[in-house]
């Protein structure tokens, strides 16, 4: 079961929030709330993205990034990373790891909206 965007995210909060918008926006959506999931859930439901949070239980989001990006089959996913306001470092290393797009938190709902279009959109997907 193919999803559009599948969501990296342990703050049920932020995964409500983030599912509402997306879903709203006219995305299919899948979630998982720590990084031992993700890559399985990568697998399983062949997303055209993932947002992906920095801070996840079990494995970091940093940790995700690097096996996604190791993977040939996996690779050219795009990748969007959430992060804590004012973790400048958190972005420096996620674009060194091969991130595509970056939000921070806290984010506006149209800010998130506007990234994913913009990735699937440049990785030949219609937005």
């Amino acid at each position: 079961m193919a999803v559009d965007i599948l969501i990296a995210e342990d703050e049920p909060s932020i995964l409500e929030s983030l599912d509402f918008i997306l879903r709203r926006a006219g995305y299919s959506i899948g979630a998982v709330t720590d990084g031992d999931a993700v890559l399985d859930a990568v697998r399983r439901l062949s997303p055209r993205l993932l947002v992906l949070d920095v801070m996840l239980p079990k494995r970091s989001g940093f940790d995700v990034l690097k096996q996604i990006r190791a993977n040939l089959e996996l690779r050219d996913m795009p990748v969007l990373i959430l992060t804590a306001k004012g973790q400048q470092q958190d972005r420096r290393t996620a674009e060194e790891l091969g991130a595509d797009g970056f939000v921070t938190k806290p984010y506006a709902n149209a800010e998130v909206v506007g990234a994913v279009r913009q990735l699937l959109a440049g990785h030949g997907g219609a937005a």
